[in-house]
């Protein structure tokens, strides 16, 4: 069975991370999505196992203790982290995976997995940004100042990335972001790849 890709898709608040996932799933192409641990309080019309794995401080502290978590990192007081399982397990079944992720837990996945194709998203600009995080009305003047902050932060660290796409139009975004997938799976490097030149000889 042909392993699955992992695909690290990182950017800041506002970006539209979410809203390319669902258009490129509307499309037709299929992954499967990593649900993150988190310990912060689901938002309204968040369902646990779906969104989030939603568990308390101790608990995550106890699964990053046990080396469960592929990756952790505490944002704003909260802690998100990965599933080391569930990614190598969806790997393992053929499936494709998408880690939504802060960037320095995606620089960290890097690190332990170094073929996870990783890809930055960011709006035309940093006025849309901002406006962005202000129209979606679900946080304080405060805390939407600290994300712009943190958003010059992850958008200087996305020189390690692999690709970056420019979210003007989502369905342009949408369909840049299939051609990377599609084009990493004719690499000559891949290991089904390198198995079927194998059997030529």
């Amino acid at each position: 069975m042909k392993k699955g890709l992992l695909i690290v898709l990182s950017g800041p608040s506002g970006a539209g991370k979410g809203t390319l996932l669902a258009e490129v799933r509307k499309n037709g192409f299929d992954f499967a999505l990593s649900i993150s641990v988190t310990t912060r309080q689901p938002r309204n019309g968040e369902v646990d196992g779906v969104n989030y794995f939603f568990k308390t401080k101790a608990e995550v502290e106890a699964m990053i203790a046990k080396g469960e978590l592929l990756e952790s990192e505490e944002v704003f007081g909260e802690i998100y982290g990965t599933s080391q399982k569930f990614v190598e397990a969806k790997l393992d079944e053929g499936k494709d995976v998408v880690l939504e992720i802060d960037t320095k837990g995606a620089l960290k996945v890097k690190e332990k997995m170094p073929s996870a194709i990783m890809i930055f998203i960011v709006p035309k600009d940093l006025e849309t940004l901002h406006s962005r995080l202000v129209g979606r009305g679900t946080e304080t003047a405060e805390k939407i100042a600290l994300r712009f902050g943190k958003a010059k932060e992850e958008i200087a660290r996305s020189v390690k990335y692999d690709y970056i796409l420019i979210n003007d139009k989502i369905e342009d975004c949408a369909e840049q972001f299939v051609e990377i997938i599609n084009s990493e799976k004719l690499k000559v490097a891949r290991e089904e790849n390198q198995q079927l030149i194998e059997s030529f000889k």
